[in-house]
């Protein structure tokens, strides 16, 4: 418009006409300039439209913004932000500098964790957060794991990433020594449950698999700083830990010697090529594999004596779990008793006797490349024995080395053996017709010079009267019976239970019975010292008083050369005197603890089962103290008392030489009055 304006040619300075020109717009009333005006009002309102618009999507934009980190810990600084769950005060704060500096902090923002976090501060509570969202593979590992699985029965107490990794906010990279994952803090980690009693008690479990780490050979060695030595996670992996049980985990038996190899490569490959080797990949469960041989969590040096591989261990606790018994024999033909004849023979008393250099098994068969003597590659091969004994025995040949070292003298038929049996056969018959003999004739010589001996002592005084020497020979009785059977139950392999030669049942029901027996004369005691003369006698002279105590010291002074002047005793002396209460005191303990024991279902109702127990200890130690006692004190007064040789006639006819009673007994002048009248005061 205002083109053609210009091509109409010149306008009148002032006038109206130009001055519409020079505003672009139309005179006012005209149909042109009210078309004009439309359109300027119709730009207006569109840019209004557009303002407004762009006001509002900038304010919906910057509500939908993340909150950024600053914006969480303007309320997640305070270490004093907490809830309470269950009961229990739980802190929400976070340490900015430890989040910062951990594996999350650099890479991560608070939203990437909380994705359901949109504002700051949050109208919600967030939700818990998920470590699968980045990491699928471990949550998937972690899953299948023992750790997972009692957490899906309903147990409360199951470890998670956190228990493991540490705080959620200050996680740090495994290569960090800080980090509770790193290689020198993961036995510390575990054992942060598993070294922790009350909670492994009460999912059923031990705390002794941690104790036992720390005490090896491995846990000794990551504690003083080593990066190479095995901790948890090399041999349970870290997220898929699963049971020995699963075929799948790295401890169950078949895998053993794989996750072992993973440290001790040539080891494992000379292990998989021994008969044991070959007998675990054939899918024998009787084949022993390293654990079996070093334990599990307590591995120890092999030359820590407390190792079940230390030489002196070897035969006795490690191989004899094996070797010694007959299930390999009845399975796979391998000949039993192995331990034994190795023990019998002069290698193995020699080890028991505390030999270090003293061949072993190893010495022999070899460790970790064991294999039967009937390969070419055996320590024990026929072709290899010469190198293999000569280790010990310099310049041996097969003369020597093919001689039978196992010697089953019942079993084998070489020559050896064989000659063995008819030795034994010799020699058995030989001995006891030798010995015995021998011991007839002495025995006749001493029974005439010891009954020479009493006839020979002149007068005598009576000691015991029959009613009491019938109480002493049945006391002695079932002492002796007492002692021999219950001994042989406490030590089943010795000498005592051999000669015994009882089962179980006859021992039990004749120790119960003499048991009995001892009890019944102890009653019987205590009616004849209340209710008969020679009781009450017998009771009264032996009270003990302070002169006792004195007539000890005496004795002592006596007999070490310090005093010239011997003490003189009564009816009976302080040695007799505490030996009979010593008696009465032993009988009653052994009578009350025997019949605890003996109805330990109804002393363990009515009291609590640990009195069984007790009085079970008791009953030992009073046992041991009472026949020493008796072997000690009391056969020392009647067969070895250089004064008594060679015995006290008392016990058996109940007299007493005159002479020796009056050296005695010196102050019992009632007693030697009524054999010779005039003493008696």
């Amino acid at each position: 418009m205002f083109t053609r304006a210009i091509h109409r040619g010149p306008q009148r300075p002032g006038s109206p006409r130009s001055r519409s020109l020079l505003l672009g717009v139309e005179r006012p009333g005209s149909p042109r300039s009210r078309s004009l005006l439309l359109g300027v009002e119709r730009q207006v309102f569109v840019a209004g439209v557009v303002l407004i618009s762009l006001l509002v999507c900038s304010c919906a934009t910057f509500a939908q913004r993340k909150p950024k980190d600053s914006d969480c810990l303007l309320c997640h600084s305070d270490s004093s932000l907490s809830k309470e769950v269950n009961g229990k005060k739980v802190s929400l704060s976070v340490d900015s500098e430890k989040l910062k500096h951990s594996i999350h902090g650099g890479i991560l923002s608070c939203v990437d964790c909380h994705a359901d976090v949109k504002s700051s501060p949050h109208e919600t509570t967030p939700a818990k957060v998920s470590c699968a969202q980045c990491h699928a593979d471990e949550q998937k590992a972690y899953l299948l794991s023992a750790h997972s699985k009692p957490g899906a029965q309903g147990k409360a107490n199951i470890a998670s990433c956190i228990d493991c990794h540490g705080g959620a906010h200050e996680i740090l990279s495994a290569d960090d020594a800080r980090s509770p994952i790193h290689h020198s803090n993961v036995p510390m980690t575990c054992g942060g449950c598993h070294g922790q009693k009350f909670l492994m008690e009460s999912d059923g479990e031990s705390t002794q698999p941690f104790v036992s780490y720390q005490q090896s050979v491995h846990g000794r060695t990551t504690e003083q700083g080593s990066q190479k030595a095995a901790v948890c996670t090399d041999c349970h992996r870290a997220h898929d830990i699963l049971p020995a049980n699963d075929l799948n985990s790295p401890i169950s038996k078949f895998k053993v010697p794989d996750t072992c190899g993973k440290c001790h490569r040539d080891i494992e490959h000379t292990f998989n090529e021994s008969i044991h080797g070959q007998a675990i990949a054939r899918g024998s469960e009787l084949a022993p594999v390293c654990t079996d041989c070093h334990g599990i969590h307590s591995i120890k040096a092999h030359v820590d004596p407390n190792s079940p591989v230390a030489e002196q261990n070897l035969a006795r606790s490690t191989c004899a779990r094996c070797h010694e018994g007959v299930r390999l024999t009845n399975e796979f033909g391998v000949a039993g008793n192995r331990v034994s004849t190795y023990l019998d023979s002069y290698h193995g008393l020699a080890a028991e006797g505390g030999s270090a250099v003293v061949a072993n098994c190893a010495s022999c068969h070899g460790v970790h490349n064991i294999l039967p003597s009937s390969d070419p590659h055996s320590t024990i091969h026929r072709a290899n024995l010469d190198a293999t004994c000569g280790k010990c025995h310099k310049g041996v040949t097969q003369r020597f080395t093919l001689t039978r070292v196992h010697l089953d003298v019942a079993r084998s038929n070489d020559i050896g053996s064989i000659g063995v049996r008819w030795v034994r056969r010799i020699y058995l018959p030989l001995i006891v017709l030798v010995i015995g003999a021998m011991f007839l004739h002495n025995a006749i010589i001493w029974r005439r010079k010891a009954i020479d001996r009493r006839n020979a002592a002149g007068m005598t005084v009576v000691r015991m009267t029959p009613n009491q020497r019938w109480q002493h020979i049945v006391l002695v009785v079932s002492f002796i019976v007492l002692v021999v059977t219950g001994f042989a139950l406490k030590f089943p392999d010795s000498w005592l239970a051999e000669m015994l030669g009882m089962g179980e049942r006859l021992r039990s029901l004749t120790h119960r019975v003499a048991g009995v027996v001892l009890m019944g004369a102890g009653f019987y005691h205590l009616i004849y010292a209340a209710l008969t003369r020679d009781g009450r006698r017998l009771v009264t002279s032996l009270a003990p008083g302070p002169k006792d105590a004195f007539d000890a010291w005496g004795t002592m002074l006596y007999y070490l050369g310090l005093r010239k002047e011997k003490p003189k005793f009564g009816r009976f002396s302080y040695a007799e005197k505490a030996e009979y209460w010593a008696l009465v005191w032993g009988t009653a303990i052994m009578a009350l603890t025997g019949v605890m024991m003996w109805a330990k279902v109804w002393v363990g109702n009515l009291l609590a089962r640990w009195w069984v127990d007790v009085a079970t200890s008791i009953h030992f130690y009073e046992a041991i103290l009472a026949t020493l006692a008796i072997v000690v004190w009391h056969l020392y007064q009647v067969f070895f008392d250089p004064d008594s040789y060679p015995m006290n006639w008392a016990w058996w006819n109940g007299k007493m030489p005159l002479k020796h009673y009056r050296e005695e007994h010196a102050l019992d002048t009632e007693t030697i009055g009524k054999v010779e009248p005039g003493k008696s005061s």
